[in-house]
């Protein structure tokens, strides 16, 4: 599905990024596990038809890998396209700087995730075990805990 509507992002600056944590909480429910990484990488404000639609964010690592640390948009803006369009844009633009792979990681427990990443191409890279187990709280997702950590990637 392509997004019926415009999709645009915006950079966030770094003193603006604890305004938009409320997005990524929405992704990753361990503000602490949030404030790890906050300031990392770079972070952008998705835009849906005009109106804050989400945020996502994007850290580096040594081997010309970027990593898609945080995907987070409203409820009422999921299904539509939106981080489909989001990430391909961002594949090509990383592409175009240089960068080879791009990796993912997302809870055993996260079906849609597990479903979505494979469909915007990205491959089974391997499984961090017992990752949610450092989180604060027990996560559950479609009655199954998060305890392990799916990691994908795609090379550009």
């Amino acid at each position: 599905m392509d997004a019926k509507g415009e999709v645009f992002v915006k950079e966030i600056d770094r003193h603006e990024r604890p305004r938009y944590k409320e997005y990524l909480l929405l992704a990753d429910e361990d503000e602490s596990i949030v404030n790890e990484y906050l300031f990392e990488g770079e972070m952008f404000a998705i835009y849906f038809n005009e109106s804050l639609a989400g945020t996502v964010l994007f850290v580096f690592h040594p081997g010309e890998t970027v990593e898609l640390k945080n995907i987070a948009l409203l409820p009422e803006d999921r299904g539509k396209g939106i981080g489909k369009e989001i990430i391909r844009s961002f594949l090509e633009q990383y592409k175009e700087k240089g960068f080879k792979k791009m990796k993912v990681g997302t809870a055993n427990s996260s079906i849609s995730n597990i479903a979505f990443y494979q469909k915007s191409g990205f491959r089974l890279a391997g499984i961090e075990k017992n990752f949610f187990l450092r989180y604060g709280e027990e996560i559950f997702e479609d009655g199954i805990q998060a305890v392990d950590m799916i990691l994908f990637e795609k090379y550009l």
